[in-house]
């Protein structure tokens, strides 16, 4: 089961790896003018965002960003607060955006669960649930967190418990579809999730460094 758990992780990474989309060369330093409107809700730093359930673009991977936002300005993926603030920006301006919010330093946050929440938390993440066929997180998104930058896959670390837990949720219950170049993986994943080890996985991603 671990193998074939393992295959299929490594099948999808190396899928992205060789299809994801062409990404225009981005200018940190002509990103950082472009970002300023960004700030009123993810903070000017990009680590600070007004709502808990938004998210910390700051030390992001590049590629998973500039991919974000070509949906969020395409519309394929649908986020009403966002309507409208892409609009007017060429593909190099995407380009910059992304590059300066990955040039920024990443979050440290910090873990609030006690010990035996964050060692389930912890095999969850670095082993998967055999039982139920769920993957380990750690495969795409490092161990550490910091995700696979080639491959688009995002830095998971550092971001709010709360921001974790919409997405996930969002992929479980199928209100979030952007993992369709990657096979479904995320929302495969989470399907398979209870509120609780959503939780359990969401709290330790926030300590995790």
């Amino acid at each position: 089961m671990h193998t074939r758990l393992l295959s299929a992780v490594l099948l999808v990474a190396g899928a992205g790896l060789l299809s994801g989309t062409a990404m225009a060369a981005g200018d940190p330093e002509a990103g950082k003018s472009k970002v300023v409107t960004c700030g009123a809700c993810h903070g000017q730093d990009g680590a600070s965002p007004i709502d808990p359930t938004y998210p910390v673009l700051a030390g992001q991977n590049e590629r998973y960003l500039l991919r974000q936002l070509q949906m969020v300005q395409s519309g394929e993926r649908d986020i009403p607060l966002m309507a409208g603030q892409l609009t007017g920006k060429t593909e190099q301006d995407l380009a910059d955006m992304a590059a300066y919010y990955a040039s920024l330093p990443a979050r440290v946050a910090q873990a609030q669960g006690d010990e035996e929440a964050l060692a389930r938390a912890q095999g969850i993440y670095r082993g998967g649930i055999l039982d139920k066929g769920v993957a380990a997180c750690a495969a795409c998104h490092s161990p550490s967190g910091a995700g696979n930058a080639p491959a688009g896959f995002p830095l998971v670390s550092g971001q709010s418990a709360a921001y974790t837990v919409k997405q996930l949720t969002a992929y479980r219950e199928g209100q979030r579809a952007t993992d369709d170049s990657y096979g479904g993986m995320m929302r495969g994943v989470a399907a398979k999730l209870t509120d609780g080890e959503i939780a359990l996985l969401a709290d330790y991603l926030q300590g995790l460094h």
